[in-house]
């Protein structure tokens, strides 16, 4: 062994696990023996590119499904709330053709209550609740005050007429209810 050759070896230390290489051992390798040494690291670098060439187009396809499964639940996602919609639609139309025809008051009465218990039923199966606060105390929370009205039956700030109601989606105001508030009579 040469000098350099005792320097790296006592540089490296030996480990139990891992085969120290003989450069003596190496140039006793037929050409042979190399040459299919080298056809294995190329199988084996080749079969390792495939992998990751795969493993790549698959993360691309998976990509592409994401964005169309989330294009497609952005356009398509009110789809149920739409066909919920769609007999309010039709009964307010049938409604609205049976007053130009006929005038009777009383039916057309009883196919907008129905309709109204139509567009509620749809409301609240999709979390849609109403907020009708008549009677209530005043929250700034959940109401817009329109005016104050001066009364002495009910204690002030305290809700006594609503001019529009007010909606919430899943417990989310969506829209507040319009009020007027009771104010201390003078």
């Amino acid at each position: 062994m040469d000098k350099e050759q005792e320097q790296v070896s006592e540089e490296i230390p030996a480990n139990d696990n891992q085969e120290v290489s003989d450069p003596d051992q190496e140039q006793d390798l037929s050409a042979e023996e190399l040459g299919r040494m080298l056809d294995d690291a190329r199988n084996k670098a080749d079969e390792h590119w495939e992998q990751v060439v795969r493993a790549r187009a698959e993360m691309d396809n998976l990509k592409k499904r994401h964005q169309r499964e989330l294009e497609n639940a952005h356009k398509y996602g009110l789809e149920k709330f739409v066909g919920e919609l769609l007999g309010v639609w039709d009964s307010l139309e049938m409604g609205y053709q049976a007053a130009r025809e006929n005038h009777d008051v009383e039916k057309l009465l009883e196919g907008t209550e129905l309709t109204l218990k139509m567009l509620s039923d749809a409301m609240t199966k999709f979390g849609v609740e109403q907020i009708d606060p008549e009677g209530q105390p005043f929250d700034p929370d959940l109401h817009q005050a329109m005016g104050m009205v001066p009364t002495g039956d009910v204690p002030p700030n305290t809700v006594v007429q609503v001019v529009q109601k007010g909606y919430s989606l899943n417990g989310r105001l969506v829209r507040p209810a319009m009020v007027m508030v009771s104010q201390a009579a003078s």
